[in-house]
């Protein structure tokens, strides 16, 4: 028998943790010898469920979905699709195609729902379609003269294309500048603090994809017919119908990481990697810190990294006198320091009801009724608030109370370090009330009877500055032959988890099987038809 590969992978999260799967299943324990470091004490990175008083927030809202069976078929072997109805979808008789013989949510925890997705856009105190679409409800809350003057520009951007050299251009040449100026130019600066003229069309690439008014609309008259499409026909922005663990995301990272410790893994937390040691092109070690400053070095034949890139190359040899230049290239540290993030703080708070009404068709449960919305884009620029979820509509486990209480989340765009970001939790708490009042959304501060702060680092990966020059540190990167860079952040690409779960498959597949070229690796959410908007 070989002697066993050494692999130790960076990051419990997505990436990561498919990662350490992939290779320990199946009896990958007699191959494998697998270490995941994790620098907090929680697993699924931003795909974690945070607990607060009986109730859950999920960071950013995650949607079981995807256009790659593998990965699909991968979250249904960790937690069985439902077989009998969730506590809502039976009090209030709506249907999802039950799983023969999966658990029942109401009896057991380790179970997959199905779940209507219902996202809107709120501007102006008028909920429309999301995404944007020219449809009868668009037209109504709009009014005549803004739909015409809408109308005539959309027609204009279909005869007259833009350069697609940046955002702003990537937009009106699939909107029309006057929905771009209303729904996206202002959205997108409060998004990612730049406006869309200076950020890389790769974002619209990568998001919005084949996603047009045509493509709604098209989506829309398909569904009146009989005939049944698979989800490849459907851009996935439009897809109506979504998995979700009873307990949120976190749950299922939870249970991966368990089933990988009960296979085999070690897995270490409070382990934030400050040094990855190289000797020749080849990374030999990683020296490990936990939150008392011990340091620990832990050497290995391959290494998955799924920490955000600048991090990663700013710790190549960082302990060490640099004599001979083994540090990161000058160039490569100057690529790397200039990618830039946004961060995000959610403000989860616990209201009495909404004053929104539920005008819609579908059944909701709350007395009054609440609207269906899983997320609420808030794309009016008058309010600072990005988005808003309503955690009782993704799943009713993450609401202790889900008959009489309303559990939101406000999530708002900055920077880590701003006047945002640093202000204490009263302070943000005090804001998003404030906010939600003005909206109309509640009625004011007594309405709330609980609430909780998060705050996100390093959320979303940004497409301006230095990422113009990301290829050069791709292939840096890349030149360490026993290196593989995985996940949303150690690509710094804005995958959605499934897209950050194949390249941690792709990588695992060229260990196994000796590739040396990590094309396949990086091209995961390059091709324009595999695309989701979030």
């Amino acid at each position: 028998m070989t002697d066993k590969q050494s692999v130790v992978i960076i990051g419990g999260g997505p990436a990561g943790l498919t990662a350490a799967w992939e290779l320990i299943k199946d009896g990958g324990a007699d191959k494998y010898d697998v270490t995941v470091l994790e620098e907090t004490r929680e697993f699924g990175g931003i795909s974690r469920t945070v607990k607060h008083n009986g109730n859950r927030m999920d960071i950013g809202g995650h949607r079981f979905f995807s256009k790659d069976d593998r990965i699909m078929d991968w979250w249904k072997d960790v937690l069985p699709l439902q077989g009998a109805p969730s506590y809502d979808d039976k009090k209030l008789g709506r249907e999802h195609d039950m799983e023969p013989g999966g658990p029942d949510p109401e009896k057991e925890d380790k179970v997959m729902l199905k779940r209507h997705r219902v996202s809107r856009i709120y501007w102006n105190r008028h909920f429309f379609d999301y995404p944007i679409s020219l449809s009868p409800n668009t037209l109504k809350a709009m009014g005549f003269k803004l739909t015409m003057v809408a109308g005539f520009s959309y027609l204009k951007s279909m005869v007259h294309k833009l350069p697609e050299d940046n955002l702003e251009n990537f937009y009106i040449n699939r909107f029309g500048r006057k929905l771009y100026s209303m729904f996206f130019e202002g959205y997108t600066e409060k998004l990612w603090g730049r406006h869309p003229s200076q950020i890389s069309a790769d974002w619209g690439a990568q998001r919005v994809k084949g996603l047009s008014i045509l493509g709604v609309l098209k989506n829309a008259f398909q569904k009146l017919l009989p005939k049944k499409r698979s989800n490849a026909e459907v851009e996935t922005s439009l897809i109506e119908e979504f998995w979700y663990p009873k307990y949120g995301p976190g749950q299922l990272w939870e249970t991966v990481e368990h089933n990988c410790e009960a296979a085999g893994v070690k897995v270490v937390t409070d382990a934030k990697v400050v040094e990855v040691r190289q000797d020749g092109g080849h990374i030999t070690s990683v020296v490990t810190e936990d939150s008392e400053g011990n340091r620990n070095e832990l050497t290995a034949d391959q290494f998955i990294s799924s920490m955000p890139v600048k991090d990663l190359v700013n710790a190549i040899d960082a302990g060490r006198e640099s004599v001979d230049g083994t540090h990161a290239p000058a160039d490569m540290v100057e690529v790397a320091n200039g990618l830039p993030y946004r961060d995000f703080v959610t403000v989860g708070l616990l209201v009495k009801h909404l004053r929104l009404k539920n005008t819609t068709d579908i059944p909701t449960l709350g007395n009054p009724p609440i609207v269906p919305d899983c997320w609420i884009y808030v794309q009016d620029p008058g309010y600072k608030v990005g988005r808003l979820q309503i955690f009782n509509n993704w799943s009713p486990y993450l609401v202790k109370d889900v008959d009489d209480t309303v559990w939101i989340g406000l999530e708002y765009f900055c920077e880590e370090g701003d006047a945002f970001w640093n202000m204490s939790e009263e302070e943000a708490t005090k804001f998003a009330i404030a906010e939600l009042t003005r909206m109309h959304v509640i009625a004011g501060p007594a309405d709330v009877l609980d609430s909780h702060r998060e705050r996100v680092k390093k959320a979303y990966p940004a497409y301006f500055d230095t990422y113009s020059r990301m290829d050069e540190l791709v292939e840096y990167l890349d030149g360490f032959g026993n290196l593989y860079c995985v996940g949303r952040n150690g690509q710094h690409r804005y995958n959605n988890m499934d897209h950050s779960m194949a390249t941690a498959i792709e990588a695992v597949g060229n260990i196994k099987s000796g590739k040396t070229s990590k094309k396949n690796v990086w091209s995961v959410n390059t091709d324009k038809s595999y695309h989701e908007q979030k």
